[in-house]
């Protein structure tokens, strides 16, 4: 290795500053291990001057009760990890499934203890304010869970108000299979769970390919569809105060 040194002395400069890439926002994703769809997709909805940031828990690939509220040990820790610290405005935890079985209070605590100059929420959280913002206390609810997480995910909903007309899951247990599931098999689940008394139509999942087929879903039955996604995406950005519409997604990005 060369012990040979340059003698550099750079002449003075006014640096010219502007107000970075995220002067309207940051807001922070706390993603399970294994998520390789969140990513992507908040970067795909992020208006301009907005930026999105993420840092991620350990776990496992196989999305069950015991391994999903074993996440809470580990939340204070991820939320701590942003390299924004204080400039953080939205600290979220990713998971529909985990935040729903741990409860969103405990999760905004661990959120706030790691990250405690930023507005915590959760994903679930996103969700349920989605569905009051539509007036929607009838539901169906589709998702790919087992069925010991959807037990326990409609006792959450129940809980918060939501009558729940259909609850049903695809029973897949690995994370890397959940966002395999083609958009289109998505579609025609989501609407073989429908019922016309339905108010609207929840399909459960940050790791599910749903916030494609929104629009297209949404044409076909007349009622809103909320995606964990788009309901997350849509949560934050309140939250920190961007009211862009987005078309493309759904009514939730579109109108509200």
């Amino acid at each position: 290795m060369s012990t040979n040194t340059f003698d550099v002395q750079s002449s003075p400069v006014e640096v010219r500053f502007d107000r970075g890439r995220d002067w309207r926002a940051r807001i922070g994703f706390v993603l399970i291990s294994t998520d390789g769809l969140i990513e992507g997709e908040m970067f795909r909805l992020v208006p301009p001057g907005v930026g999105v940031h993420f840092t991620r828990l350990p776990g496992s690939e196989e999305i069950t009760v015991e391994k999903l509220l074993a996440m809470e040990k580990d939340l204070e820790d991820a939320a701590s990890r942003f390299v924004f610290e204080g400039d953080l405005d939205v600290v979220c935890f990713a998971c529909t499934s985990a935040s729903a079985l741990i409860g969103e209070d405990r999760v905004k605590a661990a959120l706030s203890r790691g990250a405690p100059a930023a507005k915590p929420t959760t994903l679930i959280s996103g969700v349920i304010e989605a569905l009051r913002t539509f007036q929607a206390s009838r539901i169906v609810v589709a998702t790919p869970y087992l069925d010991e997480i959807n037990a326990l995910e409609a006792g959450y909903l129940q809980g918060q108000g939501f009558e729940i007309l259909e609850f049903q899951g695809m029973n897949i247990l690995k994370d890397p299979d959940i966002r395999r599931v083609a958009p289109d098999f998505i579609k025609d689940y989501a609407r073989s769970v429908d019922r016309p008394d339905a108010e609207a139509i929840f399909i459960s999942c940050g790791g599910i390919r749903s916030l494609e087929i929104v629009d297209a879903l949404e044409q076909q039955t007349g009622k809103p569809v909320v995606t964990s996604n788009q309901a997350m995406f849509w949560d934050t950005m309140r939250l920190a105060g961007i009211e862009d519409k987005i078309e493309g997604y759904g009514q939730l990005l579109k109108m509200h």
